[in-house]
């Protein structure tokens, strides 16, 4: 049985769209900045076809690039590195929750309105049920990780400490620039999915080039690239 083609009965081109949602998701730019990109490029749409098409394809995109990477990430579960960072929605503090694994790929991203341990609890339930159990799960010292982590059984999974915790604060940093060229959010739902979304394109697109030589970078890249553009074939 064939997928139904997502790009059917749309005018453009399934290459354009592709562009248009990876210029938006992957770069700290508006909606209008990819529109004039797009122009620059012979290619004349408006920046609110860009809003819908990140609507309508962003997640779709997503899901497939975290269903091809989830069934190659075991070693994730060697070491988790967990982190909330307070975002405001129409002037509310709301706080995002992030998962990261040791190589810096974020495995979850949750919103909730405060961060006790019910919240704690939702998120790690959340995170452990599509990617297993961690040997080590690093976190500052807020507790609501220890309360929820001693309710789940995983109390001596933990690891607490000044620096340990470096590899989520920096993952916070690409999302934060995001933040501000979208003048912030206003809706819990979409602080959530486009959350979900730009993690699994950053994640797709990340390579640590201090880690590769300029010829490994380069291919990195171009794979990930070509992998991008084979999103949603039919």
């Amino acid at each position: 049985m064939t997928k139904r083609d997502p790009f059917k009965y749309f005018k453009t081109s399934r290459e354009i769209i592709r562009l248009a949602v990876m210029l938006y998701v992957r770069f700290p730019l508006s909606l209008r900045n990819v529109e004039d990109l797009l122009h620059e490029r012979g290619i004349d749409v408006s920046h609110e076809a860009v809003r819908y098409w990140w609507h309508r394809f962003g997640p779709l995109f997503a899901a497939e690039i975290k269903k091809r990477r989830v069934a190659g990430m075991k070693s994730s579960r060697w070491r988790w590195h967990l982190d909330e960072m307070f975002v405001k929605i129409n002037g509310e503090r709301h706080y995002l929750w992030r998962a990261v694994d040791h190589e810096g790929e974020i495995l979850e991203s949750f919103v909730t309105k405060t961060r006790d341990k019910k919240a704690a609890l939702k998120f790690l339930k959340k995170a452990m049920r599509k990617h297993g159990r961690p040997d080590v799960i690093v976190t500052d010292r807020l507790r609501s990780y220890g309360a929820a982590l001693k309710e789940i059984g995983n109390a001596y999974r933990q690891e607490t400490g000044r620096w340990l915790n470096n590899r989520a604060e920096n993952s916070h940093l690409p999302f934060r620039r995001r933040e501000r060229a979208m003048l912030r959010f206003r809706r819990l739902r979409s602080l959530q999915k486009f959350a979900a979304v730009h993690a699994s394109v950053y994640n797709l697109f990340n390579s640590e080039r201090s880690l590769y030589s300029r010829s490994n970078f380069k291919l990195n890249r171009a794979a990930a690239l070509a992998e991008w553009r084979g999103l949603c074939m039919t």
